[in-house]
């Protein structure tokens, strides 16, 4: 089978932490659901099942880790919450009209590492072991921030992840806060080593493209 017109796609396999805890899901579910229907339609490139996991499918995998860094501060901009994820990079093989029955190295690569994951809410398996053990070393240290965001830093750096070309008064603005707390906020969430650390990775996923 010739391989020429087989995609290289990500997917992102995650599930809510600490989902039941909260009495109303439509608290953290609506605004995961409104974040996943910028990235695609439903359901062919994403889809929330079993209650609180969900799929999601992207054409241009060297975006993936930024997508997931969002995701996060997306679901941490509900207090008590978090997400854990798996991102996987590969082809796929057959591309179905829902992303769950869809197939191919990427979702197998997706669907293993989640089964791996522990204690760690966010790794990458891909199909070059020099990419992985550099990446996920990265997101180790990231992860050290990350995980502790709090819910006032984790809206500024979601909206600052929406909203590239915004300035710090201009994001204060969307949030109704200061200046001075969204640049107090960026600072505690590592956000400009993050970032740095996100450029990297688009470079490093796109040259083995």
């Amino acid at each position: 089978m010739s391989t020429k017109n087989i995609p290289t796609v990500a997917v992102i396999t995650g599930d809510i932490i600490n989902s039941r805890a909260k009495k109303d899901s439509k608290d953290w579910l609506e605004p995961l659901k409104k974040a996943l229907a910028t990235l695609g339609e439903s359901p062919r490139q994403w889809q929330v099942y079993r209650g609180d996991s969900f799929q999601l499918r992207l054409d241009k995998p060297e975006y993936a880790l930024d997508i997931a860094v969002w995701l996060k501060a997306v679901v941490r901009s509900t207090k008590g919450l978090d997400v854990r994820m798996a991102v996987g990079i590969g082809d796929m093989t057959h591309k179905a009209d829902s992303v769950l029955e869809s197939n191919g190295s990427a979702f197998v690569n997706s669907g293993d590492l989640f089964d791996e994951l522990k204690k760690r809410t966010l790794a990458i398996k891909t199909p070059w072991d020099e990419v992985d053990e550099l990446l996920n070393l990265n997101l180790k240290l990231a992860l050290l921030t990350m995980d502790g965001w709090s819910v006032t830093v984790a809206e500024v750096v979601r909206a600052s992840m929406q909203n590239t070309n915004a300035t710090q008064t201009e994001i204060a603005e969307m949030l109704g806060v200061t200046q001075s707390r969204v640049s107090e906020r960026q600072n505690r969430s590592g956000f400009d080593a993050i970032m740095e650390m996100l450029a990297y990775s688009q470079k490093l996923i796109k040259r083995h493209l």
